[in-house]
């Protein structure tokens, strides 16, 4: 893309500002949609334009943004914004960290996180054929409130940006905004940035008073409109992020179904921006998709399930299920009502099954955890079979311990493993074994006490209830039912 590599292109990502109108003590440009910060967004978009330089510029809780920013991109250079407030003042920084820089420089918000690469390789190519000192991104709107509306000139050209603070009641009608990106011959902006006042409701120095200026030294000034009118659209509140987030999922949805996957329910579905999809997954509705999780080929998920960093091998099944950081093989079933916790791995055609719960535990290939289990610090052969009620007892109010269950073991019914213990291979437990020495391989354990029945306990000890008077009517009959055989006989 020769457009956007000559001249050189440097990127600056205005990222400094509080946000207090998402009344949040994490800054505004951290809050999350799609699984990335919004941030974290503008910052893939900028990178994906091959730029010589990529700056951004910190300020509000500067640690904690800057540590975000170098997760994804370390290579960005950090521009601090010193106490002289406005987007003006902070391009000026930026621009002053590569003073021989002598190309492009394209000015993102770190706010605007719906931005493509089509959409600024769009501006930047109609900003070098045009030979513009400046071209900025603009957008047609329903409602404007909240945005900066960019004023035309007689002749349809751009004169001035007015934020919504300063706009005259003709002026706020506009419904064409400011979608804060720019793109600057450098040398065009270092004349006129250091021009910029503070003449305005907010006394501060206003990125956009550089349209005006330039506009005063007779430079061409240009406006390339966004198509798509919500990639332009910045997050200012809670109101605004959730409507990026739906307009964000609904363009992930539509991707991967183009890419080969039935998504029944788009509305209901969520996939972040950084999970992976391959041909032929079926999603049903109420799934949620997130973070780094991959679904293979074949698999089908949902409905009702949520996936957090998860691997789903082909041809598996997910129902109803919440997991996290967990890896479900090839061919294996998990739900309805399953629960699986970091570091739980499913082998090929292996069962988790209903009102299921795992963690940080391996079970083995063809084998089943079917129902109303805790299965923790646990590694299970191949072939296993544990029976309803299995608990693997773990935590000894002190430290965690391991069991172990070797190939082909059957476990009965309400079965406590209580670790550290070692079942060997083909071993079988009773129903309701408590297992707390190991079990060679092969052996039957049984956790058996003697059954004793005390007669009349209830008619003694609770006279006067209903199971007293059940109890007694039962054992009346009884006595009518033994004599009449006594007279038959």
């Amino acid at each position: 893309m020769s457009e956007n590599t000559e001249p050189q292109l440097a990127v600056v990502i205005l990222a400094a500002g509080q946000g207090t109108r998402m009344k949040s003590t994490l800054p505004k440009v951290l809050h999350r949609i799609g699984g990335r910060p919004l941030l974290g967004h503008v910052l893939a978009t900028a990178r994906g334009l091959q730029p010589e330089n990529l700056l951004v510029v910190v300020r509000h809780e500067r640690d904690m943004v800057v540590g975000a920013v170098l997760e994804d991109a370390p290579d960005v250079i950090v521009v601090d914004q010193d106490e002289v407030p406005g987007t003006g003042r902070a391009v000026e920084m930026a621009i002053a960290r590569v003073p021989d820089f002598t190309g492009d420089v394209l000015v993102l918000s770190g706010d605007v996180p719906l931005l493509d690469d089509e959409t600024l390789a769009g501006l930047i190519r109609t900003h070098r054929r045009s030979g513009a000192a400046a071209t900025l991104l603009s957008a047609v709107v329903g409602d404007a409130s909240g945005y900066g509306r960019v004023i035309r000139d007689a002749g349809g050209g751009v004169q001035r940006i007015v934020e919504q603070k300063d706009a005259t009641d003709e002026e706020a009608a506009v419904s064409e905004i400011n979608a804060g990106v720019y793109v600057f011959q450098a040398a065009a902006l270092r004349a006129h940035i250091s021009l910029v006042g503070t003449a305005n409701a907010q006394g501060e120095r206003y990125l956009t008073d550089v349209v005006a200026l330039m506009r005063d030294s007779r430079l061409s000034v240009g406006v390339s409109q966004a198509t798509d009118a919500a990639a332009a659209l910045g997050v200012n509140d809670r109101v605004q992020l959730s409507e990026a987030a739906r307009l964000l999922n609904a363009r992930t949805v539509r991707r991967w179904q183009l890419e080969g996957a039935t998504i029944l329910d788009p509305a209901t579905t969520w996939i972040d921006v950084t999970a992976n999809l391959a041909l032929d997954v079926t999603v049903l509705p109420n799934t949620h998709i997130l973070r780094a999780t991959t679904v293979a080929e074949g698999a089908t998920v949902g409905p009702d399930t949520s996936l957090v960093d998860c691997e789903v091998g082909p041809r598996a099944t997910v129902t109803r299920a919440d997991a996290t950081l967990a890896v479900i093989g090839a061919g294996a079933t998990v739900g309805p009502f399953a629960y699986l916790r970091p570091g739980t791995y499913l082998g090929e055609r292996g069962k988790i099954g209903t009102f299921v719960e795992t963690k940080n535990s391996t079970i083995g290939e063809r084998s089943k955890v079917p129902h109303l289990s805790y299965i923790g610090d646990t590694t299970i052969g191949t072939g296993v079979n544990l029976g309803a009620g299995a608990i693997t007892a773990n935590y000894d109010d002190i430290a965690k311990h391991r069991t172990e269950i070797g190939d082909e073991v059957h476990s009965g019914s309400h079965n406590v493993f209580v670790a550290p213990v070692r079942i060997g291979a083909g071993a079988k437990t009773g129903a309701g074994a408590v297992i707390r020495k190991d079990v060679p391989a092969g052996a039957l354990a049984l956790s058996v006490a003697p059954q004793r029945n005390v007669e009349g306990w209830v008619e003694t000890n609770r006279p006067g209830t209903a199971a007293a008077d059940a109890a007694a009517g039962a054992r009346s009959a009884q006595k009518a039912d033994d004599g009449a055989q006594e007279e038959d006989g």
